[in-house]
């Protein structure tokens, strides 16, 4: 063993996953170590959509400019059925919310992730692997290998696998990973066509046989550049990797077939005889940048932890690509971890708080799953709900955790329409006693960890001084307090920032009526919802995640 060191979390795997959480770790002042057993970062546009939760996500910290620099907007889908268009989908969402569906090579998403994690001094190790560890109840030991030979043994407080669908840290834990693989497999291409289609739309075209089943299908998602298109299609006989895996055994060994399966690489003639075949008009493919064959498979864990070792990201679900929610789901999951793990690491969490990762995460992973299986199988389209309904849970805006043992339960009769566990919405029209400018309340909590949302004044409640104090002496100073005054009220409580509820979408959107106070996490989501605001309630609410 070369040497032995510590850190508060080894982060396993260096995809979009596991940087998110470093980078989500370092910002909260967490020591943390990321390593990855690639050399290097892999070329190849796999996940590419972005949906507008993890723009939200990125925006909190700081990083949404550098995306929406690099990402291209994917403004809906065209479907093709024979040869003739079947209408569109337009990607369109409520006003209110800030961002759009976008597009990014993942190798890009990775880079900015990895630019963001330098500025706080951590940078990825990389031909790093981890061979295995053990826990007990002060720590996990881990032993890491590289490609030289060199072995350390790391000491940390905690350790998350985000290593993929074939994740050393799910196996080491024991954890189940039921499931099950679809027998078709797809080629995967990223090329340039020079059709006259609409920018910023994703085309579906697909064959329907005599008995009306689809037995040819083309599915092409725009990428930053002109003309470039992220393409999958059935793969043909000759280019299987499944009579490879027949012959070799599943990829990884473990029964788990998903993802770049090697083998014979697509050439771009393999590619235009799909054009040729499904494109909507005539059109020649070029400058192929990569190729490969993909299979999917659908797959979640028992528990997406356990004692001071998790689970994040493929490591803990694999399923379908369909409306891009793995990548998605998967910083998500880093995101709800980073916080959690932040307060244990300081020493400011409640026992139980850890724990509520898997609680509020592995419903999610579940119906991902389920949901993305369905799809695979019958469509979007076969999706019952309303398409404003349908468009936001596949933007994951309605991601919410209100059965959570860390969110403070309201009756359920109290006719309040926004409610603990709820994501925390954006509002517009914020304005200020010095600035010029209005803002919006994203803009307020961008940076930020805990924050508390004091608006009004209720006169059964605390003030907002009052609820500061508490707020500061309750979390050990980690809690900030911003107030969102009423439009007309004339001056804020002394001591507390402030901005003015001009537009009064804060007060809608909120149902804050005459006076209420929020707890707004660091993932965006809300932990209280005090109507009326009283320090007494806001000592209940913060008991749930912070210890005494």
């Amino acid at each position: 063993m070369a040497r032995s060191e510590s850190t508060d979390v080894l982060v396993v795997g260096a995809g979009p996953v596991g940087l998110t959480l470093a980078a989500e770790l370092r910002r909260a002042g967490v020591a943390c170590r990321i390593v990855d057993r690639l050399p290097a970062r892999l070329p190849y546009a796999k996940a590419v959509g972005i949906q507008p939760r993890t723009l939200e996500l990125f925006d909190r910290m700081g990083l949404v400019r550098e995306v929406l620099d690099a990402a291209v907007p994917l403004r809906g889908q065209l479907t093709y059925v024979n040869g003739a268009e079947q209408g569109r989908i337009e990607l369109v969402l409520p006003p209110e919310v800030p961002y759009g569906f976008a597009a990014l090579p993942q190798y890009d998403t990775e880079r900015l992730l990895e630019e963001s994690l330098g500025r706080y001094g951590t940078g990825i190790e990389r031909s790093t692997a981890l061979v295995a560890f053990a826990q007990d109840p002060a720590g996990v030991t881990s032993r890491l290998t590289t490609v030289s030979g060199t072995e350390e043994e790391v000491r940390s407080r905690f350790l998350v696998g985000c290593d993929g669908a074939h994740s050393v840290v799910r196996k080491g834990l024991g954890l189940t990973f039921e499931g099950g693989a679809f027998p078709e497999e797809y080629m995967l291409a990223d090329v340039e066509v020079g059709w006259g289609l609409p920018p910023g739309y994703g085309v579906r075209s697909m064959h329907r046989g005599e008995d009306g089943a689809i037995d040819d299908l083309l599915v092409c998602i725009p990428l930053p550049g002109d003309g470039r298109y992220r393409m999958s299609m059935l793969v043909p006989p000759e280019l299987s990797a499944a009579r490879q895996v027949e012959a070799t055994g599943p990829v990884g060994g473990d029964g788990v077939a998903h993802g770049l399966e090697g083998g014979t690489a697509p050439a771009l003639a393999d590619i235009q005889k799909v054009l040729d075949r499904l494109a909507p008009e005539p059109v020649t493919a070029s400058a192929l940048r990569w190729s490969s064959v993909f299979r999917i498979s659908h797959r979640l864990v028992d528990r997406y932890g356990e004692g001071r070792v998790f689970v994040a990201g493929d490591a803990a679900h694999i399923h379908p690509p369909t409306g891009a929610q793995g990548m998605n789901t998967g910083i998500q999951d880093a995101c709800n971890l980073a916080w959690k793990l932040a307060l244990a690491v300081g020493g400011a969490a409640h026992p139980q708080l850890p724990a509520s990762y898997d609680a509020e995460r592995h419903p999610v992973g579940e119906e991902v799953v389920g949901r993305t299986v369905r799809h695979a199988a019958e469509g979007v389209q076969a999706d019952p709900t309303d398409v404003e309904t349908l468009l936001l849970r596949e933007a994951q805006l309605l991601i919410g955790y209100r059965e959570s043992p860390i969110v403070t339960p309201l009756p359920r009769d109290d006719g309040a329409g926004l409610r603990p566990g709820d994501r925390a919405p954006d509002c517009g029209g914020l304005t200020g006693d010095i600035a010029a400018y209005p803002v919006r309340l994203f803009d307020l909590l961008r940076g930020r960890g805990h924050v508390l949302l004091v608006y009004g004044h209720h006169p059964a409640g605390d003030t907002a001084t009052d609820l500061a104090a508490a707020a500061r002496e309750l979390t050990g100073g980690l809690m900030e307090t911003h107030g969102i005054l009423p439009a007309g009220a004339s001056e804020g409580a002394p001591g507390v920032p402030h901005h003015h509820d001009s537009l009064g979408e804060f007060g809608l959107r909120y149902a804050a009526g005459e006076g209420a106070a929020f707890v707004v996490r660091p993932d965006g989501y809300l932990t209280a919802c005090l109507r009326p605001p009283t320090v007494g309630g806001l000592k209940e609410a913060l008991g749930r995640a912070f210890g005494p």
